[in-house]
């Protein structure tokens, strides 16, 4: 007889609940995965060094068909009560948007139906009366109005199956799933909203795959607004599909021969009734439209694309968006609906699939305000008009060469103190900013740039050269070029996965815009080294995080009637208004004046001025914290709360620092807690142990260096009741901790590392102090007096 009290959770699962499992029906190697990792773990930066935090785990989820999940098992030993898991099962189901939620301790289920609202919501089951596959599966068709043969025949069609083993993830999963769910109920216009970085594009062809391959869709018209995104995802993504039945639409020709088009929407609309090359095909010849980056213009009325998409009406149209668009004249709610499935930059980043990233915000002194003296002239003999200038005019309306050459001063400051070769985007006001930049980029780097010609390029419009260097820069082999200054071109759609610095200097008013440009820095490339990347922010661009809309749900402000005004939307300045001659009462009798006025002078549109005293005076860096927001309190002060939430007094510290066997460990769920104890020690400005640091920050306790706390140990000699050359060891350790502090003392291969190796082999060094666990008490015993522990 097993007594199951003493089972460990594993042998639960394999001698009760599989078992149990297997015998309802469910296929053990196509339908059930076991310890499923659904997440990476967020990516905790600690100075120049990161770790990741916990990966979320299912004990089981259990998949209708492969990449439809339908139930998730949350397993306990047999010594806690059935239901006890419920709550973390709860929680994973929501993110894996799972309907149906088990627990066990191998006596029985506890069984949550989320399809049921009525009163048996949690029930319990015996193990023998788990339910079977068809059961579940006809539950949820019958909760979500999919139980009709044509819808079912549509949700259950498969996933493309890649035979190199990439699957999608669980919100790649939840988006094609609820698409697909929203097409069998006919719903005519879909939106998805994804942050930049998630693989949208990949989430695209497996929806496309699955209607096509059920014969739903059989003609798809997939639209984008750059070429180079076309060509990028016939190749990449939608390779499967095979270059026989896709085409992409140039030169406004129109071939109907093939199943699958790609095409720009400016590739497709013109100026007049001829250029219209999308009327070529009739108003059915389409039963989907995918539309990528929805938000740039296709939601508005006013919009040309907009024409193209009412013009195919008839077709299912799926909006894809890391940014859905809400102003007053443009709303992709007001067009497409609520997105039927939103994942955010704030869940991709907590989930350890986006990079995080810290923001260091630079103001100089003109910044809030610099005005001319009387009758001063710019460069070309401009008069200046006088008036106070700022961060809206710098670039736009007056050039200030001082500031720029100190912004590209600033850049390459933090290249040469991080990495010179770090992919490096410079957003500028317009393209003649983008210029400047580039140059006094060039004349601060002239070493490299002597060396390389294409260390920095202008990417824009208007440069050819610089747009043959696209490719180049987007290369995650190719190294140059490092830094690319634009004013609009990589706002969008560029797949930039090596970019690790994002330099802001143009003002940015708009959510939308300011999204698409942060996720040019959110791709994670762990293998190359790319694992978070840095925002400088010359322009308090950053202001924009702490908008409510920045990563929230989109919210609907403006449903344009017919009678309506159309305001433009995120129209950053506003014209002065004309202010006329003042008319006295008596003036309007006076006969009209009938003389010939001069010829208006034009107004200059840009001042350019190069004997301005520019310098820096504040620097701040900002962290990304726990909670998806940026640190914008002291570090020091977001810090003690933090730990004051994690130890209740200096006691309560000591005794858990005592306690943990790898300190290392606590030190990593601290920074999982959103303790970020490199930045803090920065922060103090001391070299102090992490011990030491957090007595500091959270007790105010006065703080030692290693050395200092290594002299103390030396001076009490405790070393003298052990034999000399378990001294020897000791004194070693000691010498190790001074210089690297107590992590590199507690791993277990540290006596196979020099000097201790060449003073023995690991088991004779252990010999030195008797047993195995006679060392093991001399470490413990070194690190009582290495803290003053008694």
């Amino acid at each position: 007889m097993i007594d199951k009290k003493k089972l460990s959770e594993r042998d639960i699962c394999t001698k009760f609940i599989n078992p149990a499992i297997q015998e309802a029906g469910w296929d053990m190697h196509k339908q059930v995965r076991e310890e499923v990792f659904f997440t990476d773990g967020r990516i905790i930066v600690q100075g120049k060094l990161y770790t990741r935090g916990k990966s979320k785990k299912a004990d089981y989820i259990l998949y209708y068909k492969p990449n439809i999940p339908i139930a998730i098992i949350e397993a306990k030993k047999n010594i806690l009560p059935a239901g006890s898991g419920m709550q973390q099962a709860l929680e994973y189901s929501e993110i894996l948007q799972i309907p149906f939620v088990f627990t066990s301790n191998g006596n029985s289920f506890v069984f949550h139906d989320k399809t049921n609202s009525g009163k048996d919501l949690e029930t319990e089951l015996a193990l023998d009366e788990f339910p079977s596959p068809e059961i579940l599966w006809e539950k949820y068709l019958k909760h979500n109005n999919l139980a009709e043969p044509k819808a079912k025949e549509i949700v259950e069609k498969d996933y493309y199956v890649d035979t190199s083993g990439m699957k999608p993830r669980y919100y790649q999963q939840n988006a094609v799933n609820r698409t697909i769910e929203a097409i069998a109920k006919n719903q005519k216009r879909i939106i998805l909203v994804m942050a930049t970085g998630t693989g949208k594009t990949y989430t695209a062809f497996n929806i496309i795959w699955r209607l096509w391959k059920t014969g739903l869709k059989k003609r798809i018209l997939f639209l984008a607004d750059r070429n180079a995104l076309l060509t990028q995802t016939k190749n990449g993504d939608f390779s499967p599909f095979g270059n026989d039945i896709m085409h992409i639409i140039k030169n406004r020709k129109i071939d109907k021969s093939y199943q699958i088009y790609f095409a720009l929407y400016q590739g497709l609309t013109g100026t007049d009734e001829e250029k219209n090359a999308y009327k070529e095909f009739s108003r059915d010849f389409f039963d989907l439209v995918v539309i990528d980056e929805c938000h740039r213009g296709s939601a508005s009325e006013a919009s040309a694309w907009r024409e193209v998409l009412e013009y195919f009406s008839s077709a299912t149209q799926v909006g894809l968006t890391a940014t859905p668009k809400e102003t007053k004249d443009v709303s992709n709610m007001e067009y497409f609906g609520k997105p039927v499935y939103t994942y955010s930059l704030k869940q991709g980043i907590d989930d350890g699939f986006l990079a995080p990233y810290k923001v260091v915000r630079v103001t100089t002194n003109v910044d809030e305000g610099w005005r001319p003296t009387a009758g001063m002239l710019d460069k070309f003999g401009n008069e200046i008009k006088d008036r106070i200038y700022n961060l809206k005019d710098y670039d736009k309306t007056l050039v200030i060469d001082g500031r720029t050459e100190i912004i590209a001063k600033k850049i390459t400051e933090y290249l040469k103190a991080t990495d010179r070769y770090a992919k490096t985007i410079v957003f500028c006001t317009d393209i003649d900013h983008a210029n400047r930049m580039r140059q006094a980029l060039i004349n601060e780097n002239a070493d490299l740039v002597a060396k390389n010609w294409n260390y920095c390029v202008k990417i824009t419009g208007d440069d050819d050269v610089g747009k043959q260097e696209l490719d180049n820069f987007t290369d995650v082999e190719e190294q140059f070029p490092v830094i690319a200054t634009t004013s609009k071109m990589l706002t969008t759609g560029i797949d930039t996965k090596m970019v690790k610095f994002i330099v802001l200097e143009s003002n940015i008013q708009s959510v939308t815009e300011f999204k698409q440009i942060i996720g040019r820095g959110t791709r994670i490339r762990e293998a190359e080294g790319k694992v978070y990347f840095t925002i400088l922010d010359f322009r308090k661009a950053t202001n924009i995080f702490a908008r409510p809309d920045f990563d929230g749900d989109p919210v609907q402000i403006y449903e344009p009637g017919p009678d309506d005004p159309i305001v433009p939307p995120d129209e950053d300045d506003k014209p002065e208004p004309t202010v006329g001659p003042i008319i006295s009462p008596g003036d309007e009798k006076d006969p009209p004046d009938i003389t010939i006025p001069d010829p208006p002078v034009e107004e200059v549109k840009k001042y350019y001025v190069n004997e301005v005293q520019v310098t820096v005076i504040n620097e701040r860096v900002q962290y990304y914290g726990k909670d998806g927001k940026l640190i914008t309190e002291s570090l020091k002060d977001y810090s003690k709360k933090n730990l004051e939430k994690e130890f209740s007094s200096l006691d309560d510290f000591i005794q858990k620092w005592t306690e943990s066997e790898k300190k290392e460990e606590l030190i990593k769920e601290l920074a999982d807690h959103g303790v970020l104890l490199e930045e803090l020690r920065e922060d103090v400005g001391k070299d102090l142990d992490d011990f030491d640091l957090i007595c500091h920050v959270a007790f105010d306790r006065p703080s030692l260096t290693r050395k200092e706390r290594a002299d103390n140990v030396r001076k009490r000699n405790y070393f003298g009741k052990y034999s000399e050359m378990a001294q020897k060891v000791l004194n070693s350790l000691l010498d190790k901790y001074e210089k690297e502090g107590f992590y590199s003392i507690e791993q277990g291969s540290i006596l196979k590392i020099k000097p201790l190796n060449e003073m023995g082999s690991p088991v004779e060094l252990v010999r030195a102090f008797g047993k195995n666990k006679d060392f093991e008490k001399a470490m413990k015993e070194l690190e009582n007096e290495i803290y003053n522990i008694a």
